[in-house]
């Protein structure tokens, strides 16, 4: 009931079963039929490497038996993984060999199971080599995708800043790291740094595989990396192939590195040096050959020095380092990415958004962009989708209200003030730090009156405050 519920959406998936015994291969075919599966039945190797290899047969799951009338069925599987053959195959065999089942996982068979098989086992077998093929499937298929979008220039900008990082990139991707740290605030662009550089590089042909550290929990997290063997965990039932076995021959995203649990940090480290993992609940070391980038919007540095982040595990990382600026240090990439995105969103939406008044470009300049690349994106995205004519409209930036010029204070008011040297003495950071400490004591700390005395959003004055340090100080 399991496998014919997660298979009801389609009917294209095609299992090929090879056995030489006739009534157990024509019992196997009735059964999986029942199921949902296309299933094509092949009672020699003959049969199944004209399947294979001559017709245009793209089977999703093998189901095997190891020994036939003319030949292996491990030598078959290997034949079939030398010609680029990526369906998950499951061996049958009526009696056990260790060394057989060595050589059938070395060849990364999904599963290998000794006749008789109960069918409930062999349903959630197959059932679970057909999600991990899909999933191979879906990664190819961005694989091919992406090849053509990610590209240095998908960095949209003509800035020096980002000029600097494009050429970084480049540089970068013609090099053959093992490891590789991309910095930089919220929303400036790390994930699509990653994938230029992957798809740029020597793995382009290879699967990327990405994980966000911050959204799981440690004991999924461990098991989504590495992976784990039947009744390693309690629901464990079936085999399951970790993301650095996933991302085999190419590259392993890691984003959100530094929320990653310090002891599971042991472990990463043990993997990106010995190339090596070992699946929750297995007894047998597995060899990997996978590029790792790990991305922080953190100061690494700071939380290594804080208990926080290992030491070790950040040196391994930041051999090659890349700090990806914020969007208000290069504001005139918005001459680029405004149209950049109005464009994306007319083609997704079949929208028609031709002029961007320089009103408009003058208040997205004007704005701070907490939320970088990301939020401005988003806005624009808003603004193509609810624009009703052919002109970009400024009612859904929901950018907050202009700035507006404040009334001076008359001279007998009572209104607070500030005093500052126009002389030259101060730096511009420098008056923006005072003013902003001078507002956040006016209002006890409270940083949502602070905001609203400074007409600015508080996620923008937690920021500043952050960059300024500026703290309630203590007694």
């Amino acid at each position: 009931m399991l496998a014919q519920t997660e298979r009801s959406h389609t009917m294209s998936d095609s299992l090929l079963i090879i056995e030489d015994e006739t009534l157990l291969g024509n019992e196997l075919a009735r059964h999986f039929q029942r199921e949902q599966w296309e299933v094509t039945l092949a009672t020699t190797l003959e049969d199944a490497r004209h399947w294979l290899f001559d017709s245009q047969l793209d089977p999703l799951v093998v189901l095997s038996d190891m020994s036939l009338p003319d030949g292996s069925g491990l030598d078959l599987l290997a034949d079939a993984r030398e010609a680029g053959n990526r369906a998950e195959w499951v061996l049958l065999t009526g009696y056990g060999s260790v060394p057989d089942s060595v050589r059938a996982l070395h060849l990364g068979a999904h599963e290998f199971l000794e006749k008789p098989c109960d069918r409930d086992r062999l349903d959630l077998v197959i059932s679970g080599a057909a999600r991990s093929a899909r999933a191979q499937r879906r990664l190819n298929q961005q694989q091919m995708e992406g090849s053509a979008r990610f590209k240095p220039s998908a960095m949209y900008g003509n800035s020096e800043a980002n000029r600097r990082v494009r050429a970084l990139l480049e540089r970068l991707a013609r090099v053959p790291f093992s490891s590789l740290l991309i910095l930089g605030e919220t929303g400036t662009g790390k994930g699509l740094a990653a994938r230029i550089l992957h798809h740029v590089g020597a793995r382009a042909d290879g699967p990327m595989v990405q994980l966000n550290c911050a959204a799981l929990p440690r004991e999924l997290l461990e098991s989504e990396l590495f992976g784990h063997e039947a009744g390693a965990f309690t629901g464990a039932r079936g085999r399951h192939r970790g993301l650095f076995e996933q991302a085999s021959g190419g590259t392993l995203f890691l984003d959100e590195i530094g929320e990653l649990d310090i002891d599971l940090q042991a472990k990463l480290l043990t993997a990106i040096e010995e190339r090596r993992i070992r699946r929750l609940g297995g007894d047998r070391e597995i060899g990997i050959d996978v590029q790792v980038i790990a991305a922080s919007h953190r100061n690494l540095a700071e939380r290594v020095a804080d208990g926080l982040f290992r030491a070790d595990l950040y040196h391994r990382l930041s051999v090659f380092q890349i700090e990806l600026p914020p969007l208000r240090e290069r504001l005139q990439d918005l001459d680029e990415l405004v149209p950049a995105f109005v464009a994306e969103f007319n083609a997704k939406a079949g929208r028609q958004v031709r002029k961007i008044p320089p009103a408009i470009m003058a208040r997205l300049k004007a704005h701070d962009w907490p939320g970088n690349v990301r939020e401005l994106r988003n806005a624009i995205e808003r603004s193509v989708l609810l624009s009703e004519h052919d002109t970009l409209s400024a009612q859904w930036l929901q950018l907050g209200r202009p700035q507006e010029t404040e009334p001076q204070p008359h001279a007998d008011t009572a209104a607070p003030c500030i005093c500052l040297p126009l002389d030259g003495t101060l730096a511009l950071e420098d008056i923006d730090r005072r003013v902003i400490q001078a507002a956040l004591e006016q209002h006890d700390y409270n940083v949502s009156a602070t905001a609203r005395a400074l007409r600015t959003t508080r996620e923008t004055l937690r920021y500043r405050m952050q960059k300024y340090q500026l703290q309630r100080q203590s007694g």
